[in-house]
């Protein structure tokens, strides 16, 4: 898949197109990716969706925006998963939030990304002041030379899929049904550095994985599974927080104590899929009851995996 960042390169040919902010890659969003990339083998066109950093919830209201589900990075390598072969990556800030709808079609859509055929949800609105709708899109195209399609809300069990509804999902700790509407277990990917190996002094030894998310929408301990190493997928036990046995973590971290895996693996990139909750994280009074509990805590994985 190739990725443009911004408009100064015009995309290669006329493109079958979508937009939106694919947070999550869920149900929802792939149900369309298959509807683009079946339109854009029969166009013989390249399947190219246009998508937003930062977040534009996160570019006019910071303080109140929810956790992302996935990083730019992962949505990509989803995005790539599901047969896109364009990204645009557009940069959203003060001056691309002015645009008009109009020119926001004319300039993005048009110029830049030589739309031909355009596919959005049924909800997709755009535009300073969220001022353009499907009604706008279908006007423009009919004058300017594209057609536009809109895909209906995908229902699972009376639910609509959707990032929010992932979102919920994860932070109750109900991993299970946040896989049904992702359509794959929940999953954030990091490399592995030093930590400071208080896993090793009470005999569990963990890979600590530097996240890029700020927020995760989850944190706990949880039964996972882990991609990226020899032999694998590989089973474990993972805590994600702040650690408030700890002193002065600001940022969240991720450690996973890999079930049957024993190996110098720093540097290595792994993604790791969230299968199951266990409980929330605690505050330990000694590092004694800290060793006992995560001795708990690997045992209750291994009766998970029937192992």
């Amino acid at each position: 898949m190739l990725v443009y960042r911004g408009f100064s390169q015009t995309a290669p040919s006329a493109t079958v197109l979508t937009v939106g902010n694919f947070d999550g890659v869920h149900l929802g969003h792939r149900a369309l990716l298959a509807r683009l990339t079946t339109a854009a083998s029969s166009a013989g066109l390249p399947a190219a969706v246009l998508t937003f950093e930062p977040h534009p919830r996160e570019f006019f209201a910071p303080e109140l925006a929810p956790p992302r589900l996935s990083t730019l990075r992962e949505k990509l390598e989803l995005l790539a998963d599901d047969g896109v072969n364009l990204a645009h990556v557009c940069h959203f800030n003060a001056r691309f939030a002015a645009l008009s709808a109009e020119e926001f079609i004319e300039r993005v859509l048009v110029d830049a990304l030589r739309v031909r055929h355009l596919i959005v949800g049924d909800d997709f609105r755009f535009g300073a002041r969220r001022a353009g709708d499907f009604a706008t899109l279908r006007d423009a195209g009919a004058r300017l030379g594209f057609q536009v399609e809109a895909m209906e809300s995908i229902m699972l069990d009376g639910e609509r899929a959707s990032s929010s509804a992932v979102r919920d999902a994860l932070q109750s700790g109900r991993l299970e049904h946040a896989a049904r509407l992702l359509g794959r277990p929940y999953s954030i990917d990091g490399r592995v550095m030093r930590g400071d190996q208080i896993g090793r002094q009470l005999g569990f030894h963990t890979a600590n994985i530097r996240i890029k998310h700020a927020r995760p929408p989850l944190q706990g301990v949880f039964a996972v599974e882990v991609k990226g190493l020899p032999g694998g997928p590989h089973r474990g036990a993972a805590n994600l927080g702040y650690r408030p046995s700890a002193q002065q973590v600001v940022r969240p971290l991720l450690e996973v104590h890999l079930l049957d895996f024993c190996a110098d693996i720093y540097g290595a990139h792994l993604n790791v899929r969230f299968l199951h909750k266990l409980r929330d994280e605690m505050k330990f009074p000694d590092y004694g009851a800290l060793k006992a509990q995560i001795a708990s805590d690997v045992a209750a994985v291994k009766q998970y995996f029937q192992l």
